[in-house]
């Protein structure tokens, strides 16, 4: 694999202390929380004062569930995902009206801890982005941030959700190692225990394979359906297979708008618009 040769050996960690409490389940693992993990009602976005980029999206997503998001290139799936934890704040001018809720509450409510917001709503890129730091601290860097388990209970943590990413075995030897040192699908399922170190309650996922080789695409697909037991995930994808593959639920977005949402495999079988047949079919897109 890429760059292995180079990768530092790191000691193991010490064997668990029989004295000291283990770190506990996440909280949200115990059973599965009322409502919709993500709900939008009639929510409207845009980046500037010309059209709306999203108009009257309004959709439910269930708990600890896969959720696809498809449509063609520009048709506003990422613009839903990222206004999902307001990663759009820092652009000038943009807008937005309706309501967006995680969890029942509302994202854009006045006095809302973005910091929060954005500890409890994981994200996965596009291209892996591990941080240039090892693969540890690359998990540790967010619980230690935000001071989510005290500093003993940091290597526990590291290791539960590297485990959770089906990284650990692989990485276990080296974790003092260069992050950046992996290979793409590696790099890949570290972002995603790092995402997963902040304890969240929803991840969003936008196109996590569309950079990975089929090999590699497998392996994210898999732990897909693992985190599902524990975690409400929304994907964005361009891969129609892959959404039928990973999702209990898909949207289906054209134009800024959402033209069919429903379960996945009536979505691929039986659409209720020829606007989605024409665009599961190949006729657009």
């Amino acid at each position: 694999m890429n760059g292995e040769g180079a990768l530092a050996a790191r000691r193991p960690l010490p064997a668990p202390d029989p004295t000291r409490p283990t770190l506990a389940p996440r909280p949200a693992a115990a059973a599965a929380p009322a409502g919709p993990a993500l709900e939008a009602v009639d929510f409207h976005f845009a980046y500037g004062p010309g059209d709306w980029t999203l108009a009257g999206i309004t959709l439910a997503v269930p708990p600890r569930a896969v959720t696809a998001i498809i449509g063609p290139s520009g048709c506003g799936k990422s613009t839903f995902l990222r206004a999902v934890n307001r990663m759009h704040d820092l652009m000038p001018g943009t807008r937005h009206a309706g309501e967006l809720r995680v969890a029942g509450r509302p994202v854009y409510a006045p006095g809302t801890d973005v910091v929060a917001l954005r500890q409890r709503v994981g994200m996965v890129f596009q291209r892996p982005n591990p941080f240039p730091k090892s693969v540890y601290d690359n998990v540790a860097y967010g619980p230690r941030l935000n001071r989510l388990v005290d500093t003993r209970d940091l290597p526990d943590l590291v290791e539960r959700c590297l485990r959770q990413a089906a990284l650990w075995d692989e990485v276990k030897d080296r974790l003092d190692a260069p992050a950046t040192g992996l290979s793409g699908g590696q790099q890949q399922r570290l972002c995603i225990a790092r995402a997963l170190g902040n304890q969240p309650d929803l991840l969003l996922m936008d196109e996590p394979c569309s950079a990975l080789d089929p090999i590699a695409t497998q392996r994210v697909e898999e732990l897909i359906f693992e985190l599902k037991q524990d975690y409400t995930i929304v994907i964005v994808t361009h891969n129609m297979q892959q959404a039928a593959r990973v999702s209990s639920r898909t949207a289906f977005f054209d134009l800024g708008r959402l033209v069919e949402y429903d379960e996945t495999g009536r979505i691929f079988t039986n659409p209720a618009h020829e606007r989605t047949e024409a665009y599961i079919t190949g006729r657009f897109g």
